[in-house]
């Protein structure tokens, strides 16, 4: 059985992992396995990662996935829905289009009805004045207040119909816009399948069912964190509902998945790099790389019944374009293609690459017949030369160097190495070397996909790599979710977590004499937060979208609640400055501070008012403190955001009460100097 009649087995798609750009899917089958256990698996993304294919046997029926290879299939199709709605939006067009004719029409009309004037005739000169037709003229208004009348009636349901219409068009414009890539608007669909071959030799039902999982990498995928916070004045925990903003546009719609979401980055190389021992002493010759290996004794003689069926068939059209032409001569191989290369002074002839041809930076030998060398450009057509003028010197051949090949990066990619086929050069036939597995098709469905990285992100969103920092952290959805392919933000739910909740209100006098209620949350889970956008809901009343910091597990950080109109501050200043000393050598600048504080809100809060107080590296410049002030070295929003001499009064204040605070400060400075920007401080 061949690989076109290989049995098919369609697939499910189970979960998908969307990391912080792209996705890792995970899909399902089962079937009988077929005689010849070859296998074509359906259903697959064009637009996946064709190094990301992983395949394997679930269950412990003893078979195993010994090949995988991806296939790309194209079949006509009928009628997708990309084209029925792109039909829908041109017939909304030219119904627009006929509604807003009839509209200028019947304004049209209008105007001309209202243009209508009774226009007497003209009296000549010895004709005698002539009694006005008022009945004429009345029965003349009527006529144009009826035609009127009936021309806006008119005017009114044309209206009607193009807002109908417009509405209509906008919809279908938009739905069409936003319709799933997962439909190919194509006439022709290209679909990818993996063909599959099972080693059933420790099975012991050759046939049995077997379930098998595939597992492959799509770009084309983002998120960012999204919540809402529910809970009660006088409660002290609240529930956090974790969602996410999901975009994808992948190829495939993601339907009844389990849903997981990683801030890891899924392009990140995780290869262990080769560490090479250092040696002190005499030089070392360089190690045999682990990819290289002896070409096969006898490859030359593998080709022989090949070589003595004859030529293949030549098409048509190659064949009269070429008739006239001479067989191109054999090019010699270059070193490292099988051959060997001549043998380098005092050394022994290096033997040929078998796992893929030499490096560039490698010289090859010079040729002797007029071919290309191996991996550079066809050479340009000699010009002719003067008559009398010198031939150009013709350069020495370069001699490779010696030693063993030093395969390059992509010669010891086995994955992406090429079996040359018996149509190749001698020198090639039977070797591995780096393929070209570039598919413009699914280069255009990668560059669709990746484009929604772009989108720009909802208010108050962070990306996920930014605020996870250098830790990683996955979130599991509580139940399956659907996204389809849209390249557009989907909100899917997370679950919940409980948090602690404390209300604060805040107020810093000294810059602005409002207040501002902040909510206080702790984390007492070991699942992290990670910052973005959630919606506060006090007593099931939306209060607003606020932005959460990343709160770590066990951490503790504020939230902004906006201006708290109901407690009110009042802030006054007094300097006085004077002398002191023996000979006063010394200024005395006294600085008195006098807040207010009033509650008028119907709950007790609690305040925490703020204050800063000079600092100074001077030796000279002494400062003392008179209040019953704290000094406040980490606040809950964030460690390192406070500025040096910051001091805090926390006060409880009932409903409708009022408090009084008195602090102050003195600097003390030698007498013949003063404070830049002068000595008093508001």
């Amino acid at each position: 059985m061949t690989a076109e009649t290989a049995q098919r087995w369609g697939t499910t798609l189970d979960s998908v992992v969307v990391y912080e750009q792209g996705a890792l899917c995970r899909r399902l089958t089962r079937g009988n396995v077929p005689p010849d256990g070859r296998v074509r698996v359906t259903g697959l993304p064009r637009s996946l990662d064709p190094g990301s294919l992983r395949a394997r046997v679930l269950g412990t029926s003893g078979a195993r996935v010994s090949e995988a290879r991806l296939e790309a299939e194209a079949e006509p199709l009928g009628e997708s829905a990309p084209d029925a709605l792109r039909r829908e939006v041109e017939r909304l067009r030219e119904e627009h289009a006929q509604a807003r004719a009839r509209q200028d029409h019947v304004r049209d009309r209008i105007k001309e009805i209202s243009s209508l004037r009774p226009t007497p005739p003209s009296r000549k000169r010895d004709d005698p004045h002539r009694v006005a037709p008022v009945g004429a003229w009345l029965e003349f208004a009527d006529f144009v207040d009826g035609r009127l009348a009936g021309l806006h009636a008119s005017l009114a349901e044309v209206e009607q119909a193009v807002t109908r219409l417009t509405h209509e068009l906008d919809v279908a414009t938009d739905r069409l816009a936003r319709a799933s890539s997962a439909v190919p608007s194509a006439p022709v669909d290209t679909t990818v399948s993996a063909l599959l071959t099972l080693d059933t030799s420790a099975m012991g039902d050759a046939t049995a069912e077997v379930e098998l999982e595939l597992e492959y990498g799509v770009p084309g995928a983002v998120w960012v964190p999204a919540y809402r916070l529910t809970y009660r004045q006088d409660e002290d925990s609240g529930r956090l509902l974790l969602r996410a903003s999901v975009a994808q546009r992948t190829g495939e719609d993601w339907t009844g998945v389990s849903l997981a979401l990683a801030t890891a980055d899924l392009r990140r190389d995780t290869d262990l790099p080769s560490l090479r021992s250092i040696r002190i002493g005499r030089r070392q010759a360089a190690p045999v790389p682990t990819g290289w290996r002896e070409a096969p004794r006898g490859l030359a003689d593998l080709f022989t019944g090949y070589d003595t069926a004859g030529p293949r068939p030549v098409p048509r059209a190659v064949a009269v374009g070429a008739a006239a032409l001479p067989p191109p001569p054999p090019a010699p191989p270059a070193y490292g293609e099988g051959a060997s290369a001549p043998p380098a002074p005092g050394g022994p002839a290096p033997q040929a690459f078998a796992g893929g041809p030499a490096p560039a930076a490698r010289p090859t030998r010079a040729r002797t017949g007029g071919g290309t060398p191996r991996g550079g450009p066809a050479p340009a057509p000699a010009a002719p030369m003067a008559p009398g003028a010198a031939a150009p010197p013709v350069p020495p051949p370069v001699a490779p160097e010696a030693g063993p090949p030093r395969p390059s990066g992509g010669e010891l990619d086995y994955a992406a190495l090429v079996l040359a086929g018996p149509d190749e050069r001698a020198g090639r036939r039977g070797l591995l070397f780096p393929g070209s597995s570039f598919d413009p098709v699914a280069a255009e469905h990668r560059r669709r996909a990746e484009a929604v990285a772009a989108l720009p992100l909802p208010a108050h969103a962070v990306r996920p790599r930014v605020s996870a920092g250098s830790f990683d952290h996955r979130f599991d959805t509580a139940a399956r979710v659907d996204v389809p392919s849209d390249g557009t933000w989907h909100t899917v739910t997370v679950g919940e977590i409980p948090v602690g909740t404390h209300t604060e209100h805040l107020c810093v006098p000294a810059v602005e004499q409002t207040v501002y209620a902040t909510l206080v949350l702790s984390n007492a889970t070991d699942q992290s937060l990670l910052a973005g956008p959630v919606e506060v809901i006090v007593d099931d009343d939306f209060l607003l979208t606020a932005a959460l910091p990343t709160l770590a597990p066990g951490g503790v950080r504020r939230v902004g609640l906006g201006p708290a109109e109901g407690v009110q501050v009042t802030r006054r200043t007094q300097v006085n400055e004077s002398t002191s000393g023996l000979r006063g050598n010394t200024t005395v600048l006294d600085h008195r501070v006098h807040v207010e504080l009033a509650n008028r809100l119907a709950v007790p809060v609690t305040l925490e008012v703020r204050e800063r107080v000079p600092v100074t590296s001077e030796p000279d410049v002494r400062i003392e403190e008179r209040a019953d002030w704290a000094s406040l070295r980490e606040d809950a929003s964030g460690p390192g955001r406070l500025a040096p001499g910051t001091r805090v009064w926390r006060v409880d204040l009932p409903a409708g009460g009022t408090a009084v605070l008195d602090g102050g400060y003195e600097i003390r400075i030698p007498a013949g100097k003063a404070l830049v920007g002068g000595n008093r401080r508001s």
